[in-house]
């Protein structure tokens, strides 16, 4: 049965984010708020905890998920980004965007693209994800909390509760949020191409 915190939407409670990066170190799988839907996370390094989000999802080896970091540097230790592309990184994070780079050789080939060796990496620009990334000291292996019977992302930690308390380890409860996945963003070198319209505004990418 998964516990339940109720976290402040713009001041976190350290208690509170402390024992939730416990639960993820421990294998523990999360539900998170982020600036998009809520997200389901676990450690990077646990690959039992990244099937479970799998069976939640019902989702086979080909889904791609994305890590989620604290910033730019911490971004680029896991992908290849050339200076044309940490232009258009620095002008879109923090903020609802994910973005597929070449994956460097820091990044578990499980977590790869099986054909391109490529990774989604986001910078997300929500007070609670924050916290909890700066206390982690490393990114969450994570993926969009979706379910397959749902037209749309989770975006009320109560429901996410009563749908996914037996499945999960923790519900963070920030408050709803909304109901549109991150854009998804290929970056080649400078060149950008959107492959998910979602909450970012794909303009400039066009």
């Amino acid at each position: 049965m998964a516990q339940y915190f109720e976290v402040h939407p713009t001041h976190p409670q350290p208690r509170l984010i402390k024992r939730a990066v416990e639960i993820v170190r421990a294998g523990g799988v999360i539900a998170y708020p982020t600036d998009s839907s809520y997200a389901l996370g676990c450690h990077i390094g646990d690959k039992d905890a990244m099937e479970r989000i799998r069976r939640i999802r019902r989702v086979d080896e080909r889904h791609n998920f994305t890590l989620v970091c604290r910033d730019l540097s911490e971004l680029a230790t896991y992908a290849m980004v050339t200076n044309a592309d940490y232009r258009i990184l620095k002008a879109h994070t923090p903020g609802p965007y994910t973005f597929i780079l070449p994956a460097t050789r820091e990044v578990p080939r499980r977590l790869q693209n099986p054909k391109r060796r490529t990774i989604g990496l986001r910078v997300p620009d929500h007070p609670i994800a924050r916290a909890l990334l700066a206390e982690l000291g490393e990114p969450l292996m994570s993926s969009t909390l979706s379910l397959p019977d749902e037209d749309y992302p989770l975006s009320d930690p109560q429901e996410i509760r009563e749908k996914l308390e037996h499945a999960l380890d923790l519900v963070i409860d920030g408050g709803a949020t909304g109901l549109e996945a991150s854009t998804v963003v290929e970056l080649h070198d400078g060149t950008a191409q959107v492959t998910r319209v979602g909450k970012g505004d794909p303009t400039p990418f066009s």
